[in-house]
């Protein structure tokens, strides 16, 4: 199995050598960026499965940077270090899509607990082949290829409007449970991440709309279902 990949900006040299000396030792192959323009470069060259980003950079500071990074790849996990434990920073990087937000001087140990769980959370398991490619009604969900067919042509689709997709399609005609969707594609079933995707239904719906055959029905207070009918 492979390492899981790391990519560290941070412009305290001494820091910088710390956290990629203590990673690289704890079993993560780690990739340190001493300015966020030099940290912009590197992520867009390779693949990694999650951020550290310090927030005041020489260059291109960290909310600039996550903001170009989850414009590329939503998904990707993000945590921020900060020597200030403003309010208005804790924000910021939550509107971003920030996964943690960790103020300095911080234990190391606390920041490889963080990791993992993030990690954990967000490490997707292999898919099943029946699962990869889904048929309904005039559409085509192509799990691996973030895409739906349609009578029009290919739409691409955002990781989230992808797993929803792939979750109600694999159930055909019967309820998907709310909190279950919440907890499986979005780690937890708080009042946000609800909101968040009612949005994400909502797009979905405006995709399908091209075959009236395939509809989802929300089922208040229970959850939401997709329903083909001949």
């Amino acid at each position: 199995m492979s390492k899981p990949r790391l990519l560290i900006v941070e412009d305290d040299p001494n820091l910088g050598d710390i956290l990629n000396e203590y990673l690289t030792m704890k079993g993560y192959e780690t990739t340190l960026c001493r300015d966020g323009e030099e940290g912009w470069s590197k992520f867009k060259k390779d693949k990694f499965n999650l951020c550290i980003l310090d927030i005041m950079m020489p260059k291109k500071d960290g909310f600039t940077l996550g903001k170009e990074i989850k414009k590329v790849q939503e998904d990707l996990p993000i945590i921020y270090l900060s020597a200030k434990n403003l309010k208005e920073d804790v924000i910021e990087g939550l509107k971003i899509g920030a996964d943690d937000y960790i103020t300095k001087p911080f234990s190391m140990e606390e920041l490889l607990l963080r990791i993992a769980a993030i990690l954990k959370r967000t490490q997707k398991s292999e898919t099943p082949e029946g699962l990869k490619t889904l048929k309904f009604g005039d559409f085509t969900l192509h799990y691996d290829e973030q895409q739906l067919e349609s009578p029009s042509g290919k739409h691409k689709l955002t990781s989230k409007e992808n797993e929803l997709l792939r979750l109600l399609a694999s159930e055909i005609n019967k309820l998907v449970n709310r909190s279950h969707a919440l907890k499986q594609i979005w780690g937890d079933d708080s009042y946000f991440n609800a909101r968040s995707m009612d949005v994400y239904l909502s797009k979905i719906r405006k995709l399908l709309k091209e075959d009236p055959k395939v509809q989802i029905i929300t089922i208040h207070g229970e959850g939401f279902k997709m329903v083909v009918s001949e």
